[in-house]
């Protein structure tokens, strides 16, 4: 793990304190030289994997980590959960290649403020490392954005948490097939949809509801009638 030994130990009250956790040491040394001329950003340490980083944290308290998500080791995700419990003042962003419902859920799940892509721009980053430490919440459109029939879905603030019971005709009807077994690639065949419309819509259904594995969707979509119980259930 590196520190920055130039960064005084007294906190800096002004500056927004981030620490870069990516296996890469190439990856690091980039985003440390994008973010350094940054008047009110300042890089307090580098973290090589997620061990590292929680290390970090707790040394440095840093008020954001901008963490990869396919370092070898320790999770991530647990590290985002770890960080969010014991750590709470400071925010994760997982900055990622991995463009997968699945992953985006699973950081989300861990406590994660945001979910940027690799390959987001420069000005967006700072943009995002900015709003995340006032509060508030961001996933990269393309991972989200315009996957929904309402249109494109820009997340650049915490959107109000929905009700439990208000998903979409197109939501429940997706949900009942998921319940049934069928996997989000047949899904899209069968309703003739792109497979990330499908993911999204997989991924909304189950932040309403709350629920974060196969067996509860099952579960729900029997309470919810939309699945016969099956024998011995």
């Amino acid at each position: 793990m590196y520190f920055d030994e130039s960064i005084p130990a007294v906190k800096n009250e002004s500056k927004i304190r981030c620490l870069i956790a990516d296996d890469h040491v190439l990856v690091r040394q980039g985003i440390r030289r994008l973010l350094q001329d940054e008047h009110d950003l300042e890089i307090v340490g580098e973290a090589g994997d997620a061990a590292e980083a929680l290390k970090g944290v707790m040394e440095l308290r840093p008020d954001i980590v901008l963490m990869d998500i396919g370092m070898p080791g320790f999770s991530s995700f647990e590290a985002a959960r770890v960080i969010q419990s014991d750590f709470p003042r400071t925010r994760v962003i997982f900055l990622t290649m991995h463009e997968d419902q699945d992953y985006v859920m699973q950081g989300l799940q861990a406590g994660a403020a945001g979910y940027l892509l690799k390959d987001t721009p420069a000005s967006k980053l700072t943009s995002v490392l900015r709003d995340v430490h006032q509060g508030g919440k961001f996933v990269s459109p393309e991972v989200l954005g315009g996957l929904l029939e309402n249109g494109k879905l820009g997340i650049q603030q915490e959107r109000p948490r929905p009700s439990r019971n208000a998903l979409t005709p197109r939501e429940t009807e997706i949900m009942k097939l998921l319940a049934e077994g069928h996997t989000v690639r047949k899904i899209a065949g069968m309703l003739g949809l792109s497979l990330k419309t499908i993911e999204a819509h997989k991924f909304n259904l189950m932040r309403k509801l709350d629920i974060h594995n196969k067996a509860e969707l099952v579960h729900c979509a029997i309470r919810k009638k939309l699945l016969k119980v099956p024998v011995g259930f």
